[in-house]
């Protein structure tokens, strides 16, 4: 039985070099914010297979993001997550080419 009410994911599991919500950026207040912008988007404990915004927030310190610390706190599967963000970049690089691909939620 999977579970259709889906906590939003603090963490990126399997990625290479990803690690919990540091703790001095309150893991616990990146998950109720988390909870709460999927709320207001998609309504309260909306079943995952019925969500219809996405979302990530990144968080990190102002002048010491090149250590690499970034918090990610996301409502979607990763890689759907991964492919809105490398769209966006593209569009603010300017590299965007055609329609976006679909994504599997």
């Amino acid at each position: 039985m999977t579970d259709k009410t889906k906590k939003p994911t603090l963490t990126l599991p399997g990625l290479p070099g990803a690690e919990p919500i540091h703790p001095e950026h309150d893991p616990q207040l990146h998950a109720a914010l988390a909870s709460t912008i999927d709320a207001l988007f998609n309504g309260e404990n909306c079943p995952q297979d019925q969500k219809r915004v996405g979302f990530v927030l990144l968080t990190a310190n102002f002048g010491d993001i090149a250590e690499g610390r970034v918090n990610y706190v996301s409502n979607g599967a990763r890689d759907d997550m991964v492919s809105m963000l490398r769209e966006f970049l593209a569009r603010a690089e300017g590299r965007y080419v055609g329609d976006a691909p679909e994504t599997k939620q």
